[in-house]
């Protein structure tokens, strides 16, 4: 796929189509990325009618396709792919009680590697198999390409932020004595601190990437064929911050409930970076970035001293792995 930055008119074009979603492809107003870029007089514009059965056209949406059924599929597919990754947990709960158990390292592997690998990312690309997608089609549809200088320091500047609101939001939650569940995960990492290494690796290679390939890459894409930016993102979010209920643990229905919601504005952030790029690859790095931060916290305040405990809490309440 052309870089929009490289400069070439043809790969100009090609770059505003490759998008998948609705009213071209575009929020009202192009994105940052591409303000620099020429108008291809060939261009399609908003109200351009798109061609279902063009092969060239990336876009995905299927004749008589009702925004009743593009919302019941992608919430579909992103519901699928979390069950998925339940029972392929389960499966290797159960290999493990018959060899004997795992260490913690292949526990972590299994869970996180080969579970978010099979389940988000066997399950999305699936899906788009399904639907027809080629090689070359699922990367314009998703928006795969190398990030510019800007859209890296949007990941990064992004991550920044993102963590900045939501420990605010967890502040506030707890000074009124209402207590989130806890991510299970950060639990095991704040007791195992010599791994919290190695999962700030797996935010970058595994969580990141397969995350946002299945919730904002596939789900959110497919709802944009559809639906305004708005609701796309909305409803990608509250598909994406209850999949994390299954990583939760402690609180009581109540302290679940205010994990999720905690897990919203995250997402929210991450799906409005996407569709402001339009660059997959920017959001998982954000995705990451956003994580390692957290984890970064814990190891912080694990080896300063106890004082950080309240801190460490915070942060593991917002991990959304």
């Amino acid at each position: 796929m052309t870089d929009p930055s490289s400069g070439d008119p043809d790969g100009a074009a090609d770059s505003a189509s490759d998008d998948g979603r609705s009213n071209g492809g575009r929020p009202d107003g192009d994105r940052a990325v591409d303000a620099a870029d020429s108008t291809d007089p060939n261009e399609r514009g908003d109200s351009d009618p798109v061609d279902p059965t063009d092969p060239d056209d990336p876009i995905g949406a299927e004749p008589g396709d009702s925004t009743a059924r593009t919302i019941a599929s992608a919430v579909g597919v992103g519901v699928f792919g979390v069950f998925a990754y339940v029972a392929l947990s389960f499966g290797f709960a159960i290999v493990g009680q018959l060899v004997g158990g795992f260490s913690l390292v292949v526990s972590l592997a299994l869970s996180l590697a080969v579970g978010q690998y099979l389940a988000f990312g066997g399950v999305g690309l699936l899906y788009l198999r399904l639907r027809g997608f080629d090689r070359s089609r699922i990367v314009a549809y998703l928006g795969v390409r190398r990030p510019s200088a800007v859209e890296f320091v949007i990941a990064v500047v992004g991550a920044v932020a993102t963590f900045g609101v939501a420990i605010v939001l967890s502040t506030i939650v707890l000074s009124t004595g209402a207590e989130p569940a806890q991510n299970q995960g950060a639990q095991v990492a704040m007791q195992n601190p010599a791994i919290i290494p190695l999962i700030v690796v797996a935010m970058f290679l595994v969580v990141g990437p397969c995350e946002e390939f299945l919730f904002r890459g596939v789900v959110q894409s497919r709802l944009r064929e559809s639906l305004s930016a708005v609701p796309a993102i909305v409803i990608a979010s509250a598909v994406f911050a209850p999949a994390h209920v299954i990583s939760l643990s402690g609180g009581g229905v109540t302290g679940v409930l205010l994990g999720i919601g905690l897990l919203v504005i995250p997402s929210l952030l991450f799906g409005a970076v996407y569709e402001y790029t339009g660059n997959l690859v920017v959001v998982a790095l954000m995705h990451g970035t956003y994580n390692s931060i957290l984890l970064s916290l814990l190891y912080i305040a694990i080896a300063y001293g106890p004082e950080l405990e309240d801190a460490a809490a915070s942060g593991a309440t917002l991990l959304p792995i």
